[in-house]
């Protein structure tokens, strides 16, 4: 079942927005965003926000980013890492992170400083909050103008939609970061059981939940997009609300659209099927859920169901990052100009591994996460596999002291 649907007609933009031509991806049952113009503009919202933590000196660990700017020799590449499963595992530090961090931050033997972002999947939480516990965890600084979330760009759908539903997280968390980015009306599925609570059979909202929802008449709410922020916490419930908001008209609850596809656009902040956590095998994802609704879709309209994919393996997510890579090369490392080269350190072949082959990245695929297997992945192997992630930037590091025609690139 495809995702990426072409678009055979333009769709106007509000807000002054260009139209999008015929080679748009589009999200089904409506025409969806383009990830080129969803993602690349946000580039400023975080680096402008690390540039004010910087001035005011905003990191737990008891040191500021500047910190890692020493004076150097410039280096030509740049290092990315996934979180889950390379750094760390069911919340908790890998034991081989810190020293990996603290290399690159100029503990080697040639005392060089390597720029390096964190690129994850992951969400669920404001960005400055997730930053603040990797600092705290990894003991470096960790700035918001280094780290991409799976849906940091959807920040930059606040001028396509007023009226949007958010999926995933824990309570109400979702909501708070969507109003953060700038959405003016976010409502959450609690909000539409405790209006309905028999729209959504086996289901009963605790008291404390029940706090944190904003129950009004759904019918006369038109709901304009829905956008999976994080990773759902109740699969059925969210199922059966999503569903029926994609074959509604105009995104009202109660309504049946004819063609079943009067409904508003979907996006996931990323399409991981599996992910790591603290126990010993992989654990199914966002990508499960949403392979879920295309067939419960499917089965009820006879239609395929197109969605919008944000994070890894798209391209426009490394696009997004090498210019956020760039930004931070720039204002801290005093580096004028793209990386040559950019090591992606991930744990997952089908994203982390596959997104970088793709782009041109050099992958670096880790055992302590996802793949737990042997030599290398089959379906998308990297150019090297190591351990840990420490001996990934071993390995990345010993790379760039070869001679160009020996180097791996």
């Amino acid at each position: 079942m495809s995702t990426a649907i072409i678009s055979s007609q333009p769709t106007s933009m509000p807000n002054g927005m260009n139209s999008i031509s015929a080679s748009v991806l589009r999200s089904s049952p409506r025409v969806g965003i383009p990830l080129s113009i969803a993602m690349a503009p946000a580039v400023a919202c975080p680096v402008d926000h690390a540039r004010q933590q910087v001035d005011e000196g905003i990191f737990s660990s008891g040191s500021s980013v500047s910190d890692v700017s020493t004076e150097s020799p410039k280096v030509e590449f740049a290092v990315a890492f996934d979180i889950d499963g390379v750094l760390l595992k069911g919340g908790e530090v890998i034991p081989e992170a810190k020293e990996a961090l603290r290399m690159l931050n100029g503990e080697n033997e040639d005392g060089i400083v390597v720029p390096y972002i964190f690129l994850t999947n992951g969400g669920g939480k404001l960005e400055q909050d997730r930053c603040k516990e990797l600092s705290d965890k990894l003991e470096v600084p960790v700035s918001t103008s280094q780290f991409i979330q799976g849906h940091t760009p959807m920040r930059n759908l606040v001028e396509l939609y007023n009226t949007v539903l958010v999926v995933g997280g824990v309570g109400d968390t979702c909501r708070k970061v969507a109003e953060t980015y700038g959405f003016k009306d976010v409502i959450t599925p609690g909000d539409i059981i405790a209006w309905k609570p028999d729209c959504v059979p086996f289901r009963t909202l605790t008291e404390e939940e029940l706090k944190s929802c904003h129950p009004r008449d759904f019918t006369k709410v038109d709901i304009q997009a829905i956008l999976v922020f994080a990773d759902s916490r109740d699969w059925a419930g969210d199922q059966q609300i999503i569903i029926e908001l994609l074959t509604s008209v105009n995104g009202r609850m109660g309504t049946v659209s004819k063609t079943s596809q009067e409904g508003p656009p979907l996006y996931y902040s990323h399409g991981d099927v599996v992910w790591a956590t603290s126990y010993s095998l992989p654990r199914f994802g966002m990508g499960a859920l949403r392979k879920c609704i295309e067939t419960l879709y499917t089965e009820s309209t006879g239609k395929d169901l197109g969605s919008t994919l944000m994070g890894k393996p798209h391209s426009t997510t490394y696009k997004y990052a090498t210019q956020v890579l760039t930004e931070w090369r720039r204002e801290i490392h005093n580096i004028n100009k793209d990386p040559t080269r950019v090591y992606m350190i991930g744990d997952s072949p089908f994203s982390d591994i596959r997104g970088a082959n793709q782009f041109g990245w050099i992958s670096i695929l880790v055992r302590t996460g996802v793949f737990q297997g042997g030599e290398n992945a089959e379906d998308y192997p990297a150019r090297s596999v190591q351990n840990n992630v420490l001996d990934a930037v071993k390995w990345a590091l010993a790379n760039e002291k070869l001679p160009e025609n020996q180097r791996i690139s």
